[in-house]
């Protein structure tokens, strides 16, 4: 059964431009659209989330969604929100990212069934296509004078704009057109500055195919306080496990504002509109339980990564909040610890001392200086107040290897505030 798409786009923010006469063509029954997707890096971040989550969507309601991975047009270059000319990849770097990000895409789509979706690389059409087919078989349907007035052009006009980038609104346009013709693709969905790439294709199917096709853009999604969404003060947040951790992954969903999170729970949850406008309710009756993020931050970490990646980014949560216990500290590998414990002050201890056995005391002062004498050092063990591992410890306590968390770490917390590291090695 199809569903009314742009309605649900629409209660869930996804809506910035639609072309006359889309819901029409979505009313007919199930119909086939396309977004683009740029292969110049190994990995998709969370700013093409918006774009995945389009399609998912999209096929939630009973459309075909197609991924395109531009083989072709990422040896070009989008000038669309750019202000210099961007490097061109080569062939091998080019199809070792195209095989990354079909794989992630794989992740949210459903393969299967009368709505299907399909991952097409537009260098399957381009390849054989040669310069002088393309100028008389494209370019003359699209005038210089219905290119230049694009935006994604005329920004770049005084700063200056190579013939390649130029013509990319043609080769864009031609996608658009391609499926079309062999996949009877109707609307083409993308990011609001893909709007002008978006409108030469239908221009392209009016005047060379005779045809007709529709457009719907999303707006750009920014943060509360104005920034990118999608970057976090390293850079952008992967979708790869090896360019952004999982644990880092969830914590940028745990860590969104309010106003974000109610924003993001939206476009980025499968959940029903009555599930998430129960979840808002919810979460304002108490804010401080963040149940809006944990809930956004749990339905992305495992869609991207997996349910076991989740559960280490939610027991590594705890671990930095302090509800915790050891067998949870065993769980972190190395990785994970380190960024959990970022900027957690550290000392480096030789690893002969534990072997030895190093009593509490002379951890706490001589060998880390986290507290400044022996007797400060008492007082604060008969009070209760130091743990190792997320265990309660006295003066009596020794230290030795049976305490190493990876082979090398002590945690000790002093109070309920104060975290410190110790490093053996």
């Amino acid at each position: 059964m199809v569903k009314d798409f742009i309605k649900e786009a629409t209660w869930r923010g996804m809506v910035h431009d639609v072309m006359p006469g889309t819901q029409d063509c979505l009313n007919k029954g199930m119909t086939a659209a396309y977004i683009g997707f740029d292969p110049t890096a190994d990995s998709l971040h969370v700013g093409n989330l918006v774009q995945i989550m389009t399609l998912k969507h999209f096929q939630r309601c009973g459309h075909k969604p197609i991924a395109l991975v531009g083989g072709a047009t990422g040896m070009v270059g989008d000038p669309s929100g750019k202000s210099a000319e961007r490097n061109l990849l080569d062939e091998e770097t080019l199809q070792h990212n195209l095989s990354c990000v079909k794989q992630q895409l794989e992740k949210f789509l459903d393969f299967d069934g009368e709505n299907a979706a399909e991952v097409v690389n537009n260098y399957d059409w381009f390849k054989n296509f040669s310069f002088l087919e393309f100028i008389r078989d494209v370019g003359k349907h699209i005038t210089v004078n219905y290119m230049m007035a694009k935006d994604s052009v005329k920004s770049r006009l005084d700063t200056g704009l190579s013939f390649t980038e130029f013509s990319y609104q043609l080769v864009q346009g031609y996608d658009f057109y391609h499926l079309w013709a062999n996949k009877n693709v109707k609307l083409q969905l993308g990011g609001s500055d893909q709007w002008g790439n978006i409108v030469t294709g239908t221009e392209l199917i009016r005047r060379k195919g005779k045809g007709e096709a529709f457009a719907m853009t999303t707006p750009l999604i920014t943060k509360a306080d104005g920034t990118k969404f999608g970057k976090s003060e390293s850079g952008n947040v992967w979708l790869d496990a090896k360019k952004t951790s999982p644990y880092k992954f969830y914590q940028y969903w745990i860590n969104s504002t309010d106003v974000d999170a109610e924003k993001y729970i939206k476009i980025f949850s499968t959940k029903s509109k009555e599930e998430i406008d129960n979840l808002i309710e919810e979460h304002r009756k108490a804010e401080h339980l963040k149940l809006l993020q944990k809930t956004l931050a749990q339905e992305v970490t495992e869609r991207v990564h997996s349910r076991a990646e989740l559960e280490i980014a939610e027991r590594a949560t705890a671990i930095l909040y302090g509800k915790s216990t050891l067998d949870d500290l065993k769980t972190l590998d190395d990785q994970t610890f380190n960024e959990v414990f970022e900027g957690v002050p550290t000392s480096i201890i030789p690893l002969e001392k534990i072997t030895k056995g190093l009593d509490m005391v002379s951890a706490l002062v001589e060998a880390s200086q986290i507290l400044k004498s022996n007797g400060e050092a008492i007082r604060t063990l008969k009070q209760n107040a130091i743990s190792v591992n997320k265990t309660k410890v006295t003066k009596d306590y020794t230290l030795t290897t049976a305490d190493l968390l990876n082979d090398k770490y002590v945690l000790i917390n002093k109070g309920k505030r104060n975290t410190y590291v110790l490093k053996f090695e």
